[in-house]
């Protein structure tokens, strides 16, 4: 038999046999992404990214800043308000819709008269803005409109005669039917309509007059009157007269107590009853 020889490598050196029996050396595969990631082997690094690819990369995962979430609380807080608006005018909106034409008409003219009350109002202020301006001498003026205002207020206490155009009314209570709470809701529908002074049997009725009935009859702040009651109006007839003459009103609720209502107008009332001024318990001027 015989000996087979070790090969030689070229530089005749002796090859290790533990190196021979060793395979090839093979380059290790690139470790895979983490689940979870979204990174595909298309991303792994060295791997250019396509348009598609950058776009979600930017967008995820999202980026906040403090200034963006304060604008997007407050933008929140602006619609939010905006809703409640929205939701709270389609309530009056419903309920205007659902109202009768006769409730809806009773509004306007109650918008109409206190828009006219007012805008009157505003021209007075102004006219006397302007005297008191234009006046050469402003603290004479200004006593003027004080003096003037005093006689207003006067009527409407009661301190002071009266008289103007107005109305008329005279109730005859032969059955004697009649009684003080019918008196006062005719003194309440007259001040509704704009009464300015009243007077009621020779007893001038201001803020704090009271109606109350008696074995003999009615009495005015504590003053005895008999029928027939008659109320000196001081307004404005166009007014005041159809006031009282409304369905179901003072008129109509005197006649179905037997009693006889007339109703007068006139260019000229003459209220004369006057009222001691009190001096209040209590209450002072807060400028003094």
């Amino acid at each position: 038999m015989s000996e087979q020889n070790e090969p030689e490598d070229r530089n005749d050196q002796p090859v290790n046999p533990l190196r021979r029996e060793l395979p090839a050396e093979v380059p290790a595969p690139a470790p895979a992404p983490p689940p979870g990631s979204g990174q595909t082997d298309q991303e792994r690094p060295g791997q250019p990214l396509t348009g598609r690819q950058r776009l979600v990369k930017g967008l995820w995962p999202p980026r906040f800043t403090r200034a963006q979430l304060i604008v997007a609380v407050l933008l929140f807080g602006l619609g939010f308000g905006l809703a409640v608006q929205v939701a709270s005018n389609s309530d009056t909106d419903s309920a205007l819709r659902g109202a009768r034409q006769e409730d809806l008409v009773r509004i306007l003219d109650e918008l109409d008269s206190r828009t006219q009350r007012l805008e009157d109002e505003k021209q007075g202020l102004e006219k006397q803005r302007q005297e008191l301006q234009s006046s050469s001498d402003q603290a004479a003026e200004a006593r003027k409109q004080t003096a003037e205002k005093e006689r207003q207020l006067g009527i409407l206490a009661g301190t002071v005669a009266a008289q103007g155009p107005g109305i008329t009314m005279t109730v005859e209570d032969t059955k004697g039917t009649v009684q003080a709470d019918m008196l006062l809701d005719a003194i309440q529908e007259l001040r509704a309509a704009g009464a300015e002074a009243i007077q009621v049997n020779g007893v001038r009725v201001v803020a704090g007059s009271y109606f109350t009935d008696s074995d003999e009859g009615v009495s005015v702040d504590g003053n005895k009157i008999n029928a027939p009651y008659r109320f000196k109006v001081i307004g404005k007839p166009q007014d005041l007269e159809p006031a009282l003459n409304i369905p179901g009103g003072v008129v109509q609720t005197l006649e179905k107590e037997q009693a006889t209502v007339t109703v007068e107008r006139s260019g000229k009332i003459v209220v004369d009853a006057l009222r001691q001024a009190k001096r209040p318990d209590y209450s002072r001027s807060s400028s003094q």
